[in-house]
């Protein structure tokens, strides 16, 4: 099973589209990701993150009702994100 989790773009460094990165908000735990597959995303845009690779954009709704099913299954805590 792959599990893709909801994060928050603050910064984007470009590099070349195949080394395109950006630091993303994991609800206070920023990592850096790799953004090669989302050219339109930046900064202040909501990603899904499998395994340090950005999949695609989602919107902030979208993003707090997978925070909301990933709490309900016990996978976070129901404290922070």
């Amino acid at each position: 099973m792959c599990l893709a989790i909801p994060g928050r773009v603050l910064s984007v460094s470009e590099e070349g589209p195949l080394a395109r990165r950006a630091r993303v908000d994991f609800g206070g735990t920023v990592r850096e990701t790799n953004l090669s597959l989302l050219p339109e995303a930046n900064a202040g845009d909501w990603v899904l993150v499998h395994v340090g690779i950005a999949l695609t954009r989602i919107d902030e709704d979208e993003a707090g009702r997978i925070f909301d099913d990933l709490r309900r299954a016990g996978v976070l805590a129901e404290e922070g994100l």
